[in-house]
């Protein structure tokens, strides 16, 4: 059992302002495998402090070439580190063993070496000519204090979406981690420290939902960065905008994969496995909604009921099986609750539809639904667990118009041997990621995000960097010469 009784702030571990304690337990086992502080108002504002206090200390004067060089060493640590994160996420997430190390441990360090990268080539400062016959000079400075609200689902992994772009601008931030996976936020802080990062740039208080809004509405935190549902992105959302405090939304999905007529099944239905059924479903671009033409449709029915069926559920750290446990009971009756609104609905199971043989654990058994149409609940609502639902559509663009359809706008893909089809219909589909081709939307080198319902901002690439920052012009008069800082 991993236990901790003291929270990560100001660079060391700091003892909790009070006594109560957050018992993690395992979604496979649902055994207790770990124990944390939870955190009070008190214990949030010594974090925030903190933060605060490091943005004027040494953490100031860190170059962009010595933040490049920070953020590299962390990822460093990371990946010697990465056996023990990927066993710890298999057990405390119920993620699959490779989804795990693949999805979470190597993506985490590509994403902080990605953003080491950035921070070399970012215009912290530019030069421009002002149209009023002097020159201008554009900062971009630290946001500040930020405020990174992490889910449950693919924790390790969101949280260096928070630290990347905090190290790479110099702000500072404190992390709150979800309730139900702590553990793993509290390894990271270890490697944090090893990796020699100032005291106070990020903190780590695991908190409940009442204490982590105390810290969304905290005066001194200037930026909200949070991961999570889109009902709770609205209320967050709402209070930034009472505070006028700049703030990213990364929210659900309802992502469709458009298998085109001339597709290629034997590339196209592992693609949309590994995008649909990813992380046990639990995962906000999840290519959950899959048109296929009418003309193959019955072709395609039964080859990705095939693929869905080969999908076995049983225990994550095994690493044959490909299906773990959702994240908690409440989880599971959400998800059997969408599948009894499928079948009611009119919708046909074609492969799932239960649990399997599994005497513990939050299992569902990977499902495919036949026979859904794009006005069906289990088409537009985020089900959050390893459900499908293959749609018919007619002409291509009548496959557009129902992928466009939707409250969300997050992720897609389509599948077609004409890499220029491809392309236009990624042009058309209203959505911050697309994938032709290919499951993989989300790029670290590029922007991530949603349209509509999917959220506020942006996420990696040098756009992620840009939204830690604020900008700054400053006005000189013409004729001069002076060098560009950063």
């Amino acid at each position: 059992m991993l236990t901790y009784d003291k929270f990560f702030i100001g660079g060391e571990w700091v003892e909790p302002a009070g006594n109560e304690t957050l018992k993690v337990m395992s979604p496979t086992t649902e055994e207790i495998i770990g124990s944390v502080p939870v955190a009070t108002p008190a214990d949030m504002d010594r974090a925030v402090a903190a933060a605060k206090a490091a943005l004027t200390g040494e953490w100031a004067d860190y170059t962009p070439q010595q933040r490049s060089a920070l953020l590299a060493k962390v990822a460093e640590i990371l990946t010697a580190r990465q056996e023990e994160f990927t066993n710890l996420i298999t057990s405390e997430v119920g993620a699959p063993y490779y989804f795990s190390m693949f999805g979470q441990v190597l993506s985490s360090t590509m994403v902080l070496n990605s953003f080491a990268q950035h921070t070399l080539n970012f215009p912290f400062e530019e030069r421009r000519d002002g149209a009023l016959g002097g020159q201008i000079i554009v900062r971009r400075e630290p946001v500040g204090v930020c405020a990174g609200i992490i889910p449950w689902n693919v924790p390790l992994f969101i949280t260096t979406l928070k630290v990347g772009p905090t190290l790479a601008s110099g702000s500072t931030i404190v992390i709150k981690p979800a309730p139900e996976t702590p553990l793993d936020a509290n390894l990271f802080a270890e490697v944090l420290i090893e990796a020699g990062v100032p005291a106070g740039v990020v903190n780590i208080v695991a908190a409940d939902r009442e204490v982590g809004e105390y810290l969304v509405r905290h005066p001194d935190v200037n930026k909200v960065s949070f991961t999570g549902s889109t009902a709770a992105g609205r209320k967050i959302g709402a209070i930034c905008g009472e505070q006028l405090k700049r703030c990213t939304l990364e929210l659900g999905g309802k992502s469709a994969a458009i298998i085109c007529d001339d597709a290629n099944l034997d590339e196209a239905i592992p693609a949309i496995i590994q995008g649909g059924l990813m992380n046990n479903g639990q995962a906000c671009v999840a290519l959950t909604r899959v048109l296929a033409p009418a003309s193959r449709y019955d072709e395609i029915r039964d080859a990705l009921g095939a693929a869905v069926a080969s999908q076995v559920a049983g225990d994550p750290a095994n690493p044959e099986n490909m299906c773990g446990p959702l994240i908690a009971e409440r989880q599971r009756e959400r998800v059997e609750g969408y599948i009894a609104k499928g079948r009611a609905e009119g919708a046909t199971v074609v492969v799932g539809g239960g649990r399997p043989d599994e005497a513990k654990g939050h299992f569902v058994s990977p499902t495919l639904f036949a026979d859904v149409t794009n006005d069906m609940t289990i088409a537009r609502e985020e089900i959050f667990g390893p459900v499908l639902s293959l749609i018919k559509y007619d002409t291509l663009q009548d496959a557009i118009d129902m992928a466009n359809d939707n409250d969300y706008g997050l992720a897609g893909a389509c599948y077609t041997t004409d890499l220029e089809k491809g392309i236009n219909v990624a042009r058309k589909v209203r959505t911050g990621t697309f994938g032709v081709n290919t499951a993989q939307g989300m790029d670290f080198n590029g922007p991530f995000g949603g349209y509509k319902s999917s959220g506020v901002g942006r996420e990696l690439g040098p756009e992620g960097i840009e939204a830690f920052c604020e900008c700054k012009t400053i006005s000189l008069p013409g004729g001069i010469d002076l060098p560009i800082g950063g």
